[in-house]
């Protein structure tokens, strides 16, 4: 990424219309349009159920409005159709079409398909996201209601076929951008080392980062995780990524903790994706101005925690939403992106 201040978003909007949606997208993200994530739509487009299609024993209770696994019983079978599919995509210029996000399950992709070929153009940039290996697996459970992270072959299945959800995304919208930037949404890793998930290791959570890492650089793309809350920011480092994403409105300073792992992050061109536009009611009291110095105070503290210059850091940084805004009213959301579009505008002009 070479746009410094470039700004685009995390993928979860609030609008039940993914025209309304779209607009406001190519309005206020011009350089890194993304598909949005639509969950007002239905249950189809929550955050690990839209990624559900092509894994075994994946269940979608629409009654209680939940997805599990069904682990019970024999599912050799299963998993062999599984993992001949997933050799057949990773083989050369592989048939990812079994890992495929339908029409049914992202109004969003479609939507966003259909205006990139109407415009005609090619972008700087495009982004696409996938919820990450741990907040999937830690979320969704088995037929016992432990959840699935702590089945180790249903746990390799998931990041697998997360993995190649990545490469189908980057694959579709490569004709139209220069470059393709793909998220790893990984929320849950704000608890990272809490009692609730003292089981986890850090090396398995670098582990199962790097293998979408990796699966996202063998298709081209720019790989990014996204958490929304403090966590130890050197595992997404060590696991390769190009771009760290983190709610700076709220934990902006909990990154110039690791001075050292942020300064060879940088050495290696590496983008801190500041989220400083809130995704919460804050944004009413909030504007292009006031967002600005508090964005240059957290620039400033890293700056003084690890030695680089300001310059270096600001050339390194991009800007987005400090979270998705699916949850927003939609007012409010839009607010978020018109002063994202705004910010971004008035830091380029420095």
């Amino acid at each position: 990424m070479k746009e410094k201040f470039l700004a685009t978003a995390i993928g979860s909007f609030p609008h039940a219309d993914a025209k309304k949606a779209m607009d406001l997208i190519f309005e206020t993200m011009p350089e890194a349009p993304v598909w949005p994530q639509l969950p007002k739509i239905g249950l189809t487009e929550q955050m690990e159920i839209q990624y559900s299609e092509g894994i075994p024993r994946a269940v979608i209770d629409t009654e209680k409005k939940r997805m599990y696994f069904n682990t019970s019983g024999d599912y050799s079978e299963d998993l062999a159709a599984f993992y001949e599919a997933y050799m057949n995509a990773i083989e050369g210029n592989g048939d990812l079409s079994p890992f495929a996000v339908s029409q049914k399950f992202s109004r969003g992709i479609y939507e966003f398909e259909s205006r990139l070929l109407q415009g005609g153009k090619k972008y700087p940039y495009i982004k696409v996201h996938t919820t990450g290996p741990c907040s999937f697996s830690l979320t969704v459970v088995d037929v016992q209601k432990r959840a699935v992270y702590y089945n180790e072959e249903f746990r390799d299945v998931v990041v697998k076929a997360l993995s190649m959800k990545c490469r189908w995304q980057i694959r579709k919208f490569a004709p139209f951008a220069e470059k393709i930037i793909c998220f790893i949404d990984e929320p849950i890793l704000s608890a990272f080392g809490s009692s609730t998930y003292i089981s986890v290791k850090r090396d398995d959570v670098i582990a199962l980062i790097r293998e979408m890492v990796d699966a996202i650089h063998a298709e081209g793309g720019i790989a990014g995780v996204h958490c929304c809350g403090n966590t130890e920011w050197p595992i997404l480092i060590e696991a390769g990524i190009d771009v760290v994403n983190l709610d700076a409105y709220v934990f902006g300073d909990t990154i110039a903790l690791y001075p050292d792992a942020v300064t060879q992050f940088i050495a290696r061109g590496g983008i801190i994706a500041w989220g400083v536009v809130p995704t919460s009611v804050k944004i009413r009291e909030e504007n292009a101005a006031t967002l600005e110095a508090r964005f240059d105070a957290v620039v400033e503290n890293l700056s003084h925690k690890s030695g680089l210059s300001m310059d270096t850091i600001y050339t390194h940084s991009a800007i987005t939403p400090s979270c998705g805004t699916g949850s927003m009213a939609v007012d409010d959301a839009e607010r978020v992106f018109r002063v994202l579009h705004e910010l971004s505008t008035r830091l380029k002009a420095r």
